[in-house]
C-alpha cells in the first residue's frame, strides 16, 4: 500500500446554510458537528488546519420568502444569518471564519472567478426562449411558475420539479402555466445565458473520480458520482435571469446574476479571504498549493456539486488544488419521520440551546452516536435521554466522579503515588495507551460513530476497572493498594480529557479543570503519567446531569402539537366532478405481484417494477420512492391498472399505473388486496 501524503496544512470546509430558515438537527447530524470533531482532532493533532463555513445568501427561495413577506431579501438574510451563526457559536462548532456569500468580497471573488472561466472560453453561451411574466417585467426563475404536472396531472407542480411525483421538469412540460408573481400566463421570450461544458469534462472526471477516488471515498459518494458520469452529464447553466445575487459581469449580461450553485461553493475561498484580511495571513496556500487538503463536508444531496461540477469550475480555473475527500452524510430522520422545515417537524438548535442549556454535549453525543454515515438514521427524544443517562452520566460521568470523590476522601484531592502496579494494573495501562491511535484511525477515515465508541471505550474500561478493584472495601487494610488504583483511574481521567475533547468540547474543558489541568495536545493521549504524584485536583462535580422524564415529554409533547396543526391545516381534496358508469367500467384493474423494483436514476421519487399481472409481465414506472425501499416491496400484491396507455418517464415506457392512497402528511401506501388473490384478478 503506497504510503499516505503528509500535508502541510488541512482546508476543510462545511456546507454553507441557507439563509431562509434556522439550523436543526438534521443540518448538524449530516455536516456541522462531524467536521467540527474532525478539525478539533486535527488541532489537537498540532496540523494547520482552517475550518471555514458561512451562510449561503442567495437564490429565488430567498427571494419567494421576502416576496411573502414584505421584506427584501436582505432583511431575510441579515435575520437568518444572526441567528445561524450565534446558535453555532454558542453550539461550540470551531469555525475558523464563518462569513456570508452578500459580503462584498464574496461578490468580487465570484465575479472574478466567473470572468476567468470567461476569458478562457469555458463556457458555452447560449440564447433561448425562457417564460417571461409581462405585468411584472420579470423573467420567472422555475419556481415562479407553476402548473399541472404532465406525468401524474398535479395541478401545483413547480417549473423545476413535480413535488408530487418527485419527477425532473422543465417550465415547458408543465400544462396551463402560470406566473406565481402575477397569477398570469406568461409568454415565451429570447434571453442569452452562459452554460460550463459538463460534457466536455466527462473523460476527466471519471478518470479523477472513478479510476482514483474508488478506494478511499465513501460508498455512497462515489456510487453517486458515477452514476451521474454513467448516464452522461450535460452543459448546465452558470447565470440566471434575477435581480437578486452575483451580477454577471460581462457585457450584455444586464438583469443576470450568477446561478447559486456557481456562486455558492466559491463562497469556501472569498470566506477564506476574509479570513486571511483579519488575520493578516496569507489565503492562497490553504487553496493553491500542493501540500494543502481540501476536504468537503456536505449531506447527499450537495455531492454532484461538490464533486462534480465545483470541482470542474477549479480544475478549469487552473490555479487552485481539488478537493482529496468529500465525506457526505445521508439524511437524519426525527421520530421516524423525514424532517421537514415547511412541517416544522424538526429540532431546531436555538430552541434547543435555549431549552437544554450547558447540554451542547449531549446532542453532540447523540448525533455523533445515530450519524448517518452510509445511510438514514433516527433521532427520538427517548434515544436521547437514554444515551444521556445510561452512557454519559451513568458510565463516563459516574466514573470520573467516582473517581475524584474517594481521592478527595482518602487522599485530601491529591494524586497519590502508585506503590506497585498489579497484572490487572498493568492491562488496563496497555489498553489505554491504544485506544488514542485506535480513535484516531477512525477519525481519519471519517468513521465518526465507531471513533466515539472507541472513546467511549476509554471511559468504559476505567469504569469495570474501579468497580472490580473496590478500593473502598480495602482502604483501611491495603492503602497501598488503594494509591495505585486511584493514580491509574486518575490517569484514565486524565486521558479522557484529551480524547474526548473533539467529540464532547465543553464537558473535556470541564474535565480539565476538575483536574486542574492545562489542555493537552492529542500526542499526549495513551500516557499513564499525564498527572503527577501530588498534584492537587479541584473539587469534584458532576460532569453530567440526569434528564428526566418530564423533559421529554415536553419535547415529545410539542412535536405531537406540531403534528395535529399539520393536520388540521390538511385540506381534504374536494370531490371530482360525476363520471358514468361506462367510464368507470373501462377502467381494468388487476391484482399484480411486484417481482423486479429499482429507482431511477436522477429522480428522488420514482421506482421502476417489473409486475406480474397475471396477463403477462409488464414494467411500471410510479412515484413512490421516497415511501418504499426497491428491496422491500419485492413479492408485494399490488392493484393496477393495465388498461392505460403506455407513457414515456425519464426515457422509460410506462405500461400501466399502481393505484396508492395518500394521506393527510402525504405519506402513500398500496391499495392492496386483503387476501392473497390470484394475479390477474378483477378489482371492480
Amino acid at each position: 500500500m503506497a504510503e499516505k501524503k503528509k500535508f502541510a496544512r488541512y482546508t476543510v470546509t462545511s456546507a454553507l446554510p441557507y439563509a431562509n430558515g434556522p439550523i436543526h438537527i438534521g443540518h448538524l447530524a449530516g455536516v456541522y458537528v462531524p467536521a467540527d470533531i474532525y478539525v478539533r482532532y486535527m488541532r489537537s493533532r498540532g496540523e494547520d488546519v482552517l475550518f471555514i463555513g458561512g451562510s449561503d445568501e442567495h437564490g429565488v427561495p430567498i427571494t419567494i420568502k421576502a416576496r411573502q413577506q414584505g421584506v427584501t431579501p436582505q432583511q431575510i438574510v441579515d435575520k437568518y444569518h444572526g441567528i445561524i451563526k450565534k446558535a453555532f457559536e454558542d453550539f461550540g462548532i470551531s469555525f475558523d471564519i464563518y462569513s456570508r456569500t452578500s459580503n462584498q468580497i464574496h461578490h468580487e471573488t465570484a465575479s472574478d472567478f466567473f470572468k476567468t472561466l470567461y476569458d478562457k472560453d469555458e463556457f458555452v453561451e447560449k440564447t433561448s426562449e425562457q417564460y417571461y411574466d409581462e405585468s411584472s417585467q420579470h423573467f420567472l426563475a422555475d419556481r415562479y411558475i407553476t402548473g399541472t404536472c404532465p406525468h401524474c396531472n398535479f395541478e401545483k407542480a413547480y417549473g423545476d420539479q413535480c413535488e408530487n411525483c418527485g419527477t425532473s421538469l422543465s417550465a415547458d412540460d408543465l400544462i396551463n402555466p402560470v406566473s406565481v408573481l402575477s397569477g398570469n400566463k406568461p409568454v415565451k421570450k429570447a434571453t442569452k445565458h452562459w452554460y460550463l461544458p459538463l460534457d466536455k469534462y466527462e473523460s476527466w472526471l471519471r478518470e479523477w473520480i472513478v479510476e482514483g477516488h474508488k478506494d478511499d471515498w465513501k460508498v455512497n459518494v462515489y456510487g453517486q458520482c458515477k452514476s451521474w458520469i454513467d448516464l452522461g452529464l450535460q452543459p448546465r447553466a452558470v447565470t440566471r435571469d434575477l435581480d437578486w445575487g452575483v451580477k454577471v459581469p460581462v457585457e450584455g449580461a444586464d438583469g443576470k446574476v450568477l446561478y447559486v450553485w456557481f456562486d455558492a461553493p466559491i463562497g469556501y475561498i472569498s470566506a477564506t479571504r476574509e479570513w486571511a484580511e483579519k488575520t493578516g495571513k496569507e489565503w492562497e496556500p490553504y487553496w493553491k498549493s500542493d501540500d494543502s487538503r481540501l476536504i468537503h463536508f456536505i449531506g447527499k444531496d450537495n455531492i454532484v456539486f461538490h464533486c462534480i461540477i465545483f470541482p470542474s469550475m477549479l480544475k478549469q480555473e487552473g490555479s487552485y488544488i481539488l478537493p482529496d475527500n468529500v465525506p457526505a452524510f445521508e439524511f437524519l430522520n426525527l421520530e421516524n419521520d423525514k424532517i421537514s422545515t415547511s412541517r416544522n417537524w424538526a429540532v431546531w438548535l436555538h430552541e434547543y440551546l435555549e431549552e437544554f442549556p450547558g447540554k451542547q454535549d449531549v446532542l453532540r453525543y447523540v448525533l455523533t452516536a445515530n450519524a448517518p454515515e452510509t445511510k438514514d438514521n433516527d433521532f427520538t427524544w427517548k434515544d436521547f435521554q437514554a444515551r444521556n443517562n445510561n452512557e454519559l452520566l451513568a458510565i463516563f460521568g459516574n466514573f470520573v466522579n467516582r473517581t475524584l470523590v474517594l481521592t478527595k476522601k482518602y487522599f485530601d484531592g491529591k494524586v497519590p503515588a502508585p506503590v506497585e502496579f498489579s497484572e490487572p494494573d498493568k492491562v488496563v495501562l496497555a489498553e489505554l495507551n491504544e485506544l488514542p491511535s485506535r480513535i484516531g484511525r477512525s477519525l481519519e477515515n471519517f468513521r465518526f460513530r465507531e471513533a466515539l465508541n472507541e472513546m467511549m471505550n476509554m471511559a468504559r474500561l476505567g469504569n469495570k476497572y474501579l468497580t472490580d478493584a473496590e478500593p473502598w472495601k480495602i482502604f483501611k487494610t491495603d492503602p497501598e493498594r488503594v494509591q495505585t488504583i486511584l493514580n491509574v483511574s486518575l490517569q484514565i481521567c486524565a486521558n479522557l480529557s484529551i480524547v474526548a475533547a473533539p467529540f464532547l468540547p465543553f464537558s473535556a474543558n470541564k474535565l480539565s479543570n476538575l483536574l486542574n489541568l492545562p489542555a493537552m495536545d492529542w500526542s499526549m493521549a495513551g500516557s499513564p503519567k499525564l498527572l503527577p504524584d501530588g498534584h492537587q485536583l479541584n473539587e469534584p462535580a458532576f460532569l453530567f446531569d440526569k434528564i428526566e422524564d418530564a423533559e421529554i415529554d415536553v419535547q415529545v409533547q410539542k412535536l405531537l402539537e406540531t403534528k395535529k396543526a399539520n393536520q388540521q391545516e390538511t385540506k381534504i381534496s374536494p370531490v371530482k366532478e360525476n363520471i358514468e358508469y361506462d367510464d368507470f367500467a373501462k377502467l381494468d384493474i388487476r391484482v399484480g405481484t411486484i417481482i423486479e423494483a429499482e429507482k431511477v436514476p436522477k429522480t428522488k421519487k420514482l421506482l421502476k417494477l417489473l409486475i406480474d399481472t397475471g396477463i403477462d409481465k409488464r414494467t411500471v414506472v410510479s412515484g413512490i420512492a421516497e415511501h418504499y425501499e426497491p428491496e422491500k416491496i419485492i413479492g408485494k400484491k399490488v392493484s393496477i391498472l393495465v388498461n392505460l396507455a403506455p407513457k414515456k418517464l425519464k426515457g422509460i415506457e410506462s405500461n400501466g399505473m399502481i393505484l396508492s392512497a395518500e394521506n393527510s402528511e402525504g405519506a402513500l401506501c398500496f391499495v392492496s388486496p386483503e387476501h392473497d388473490f390470484n394475479n390477474g384478478s378483477e378489482i371492480k
